[in-house]
């Protein structure tokens, strides 16, 4: 499906509810051993302003981001996130540093060696993964099938006046949650990601 297919499509009723229901899902926070932080050049000082709240309320000990340089920046995402992850108040040297992903399975698989030089695998039981709202469970299912292991969780945030269960009303986020919800299938099929949650 091209671009302008997806950006002029409009998703049925059915589509809508089982997005909703498989995909944009909200998982009870509690403490973990890391913050999974993805990069993006999307809400970065909204994602930064919601690690920094965790960090206060003590649901994290550690974090991680991961991202390199993208087109037009001449920073990797990785220091721009941490930058602004650090200004919301988190101790730099609690925040491990991934600089060369450039997408979410490279976001898993290049950060693994540097938690487990870090920290061990085996001492990291539970993560938060922190994303954007239209990539939702997709951060999980790819670090399910990488590090099956640890108990995940996913915190989602975005910047649209449009609530999330409305989604499909704002035609930007419409379209964005459509790329990222037509990739599960295929991904799911190529061994890039795993079932998440468990059924």
């Amino acid at each position: 499906m091209s671009t302008l297919d997806r950006s002029t499509r409009r998703p049925s009723a059915d589509e809508i509810s089982e997005i909703n229901r498989a995909h944009l899902i909200d998982t009870p926070l509690q403490p973990a051993d890391l913050l999974f932080m993805f990069g993006t050049r999307e809400d970065v000082a909204l994602r930064a302003d919601t690690a920094g709240r965790l960090w206060r309320q003590g649901y994290f000990r550690w974090s991680i981001v991961s991202g390199g340089v993208t087109a037009g920046s001449e920073q990797s995402e990785c220091t721009i996130i941490k930058a602004a992850m650090v200004a919301a108040g988190i101790p730099a040297d609690r925040i491990l540093e991934e600089h060369r992903a450039l997408n979410t399975g490279e976001n898993v698989i290049l950060s693994l060696p540097i938690i487990d030089a870090a920290l061990g695998l085996h001492n990291v039981r539970r993560v938060i993964c922190l994303g954007n709202t239209w990539t939702a469970r997709r951060y999980p299912m790819t670090l399910h099938r990488h590090w099956p292991e640890v108990e995940k969780m996913l915190l989602t945030v975005d910047s649209f006046a449009t609530s999330r269960a409305l989604w499909h009303t704002d035609p930007e986020f419409c379209r964005r949650m459509l790329h990222e919800w037509d990739k599960i299938e295929p991904y799911k099929a190529r061994g890039f990601i795993a079932e998440w949650p468990a059924a």
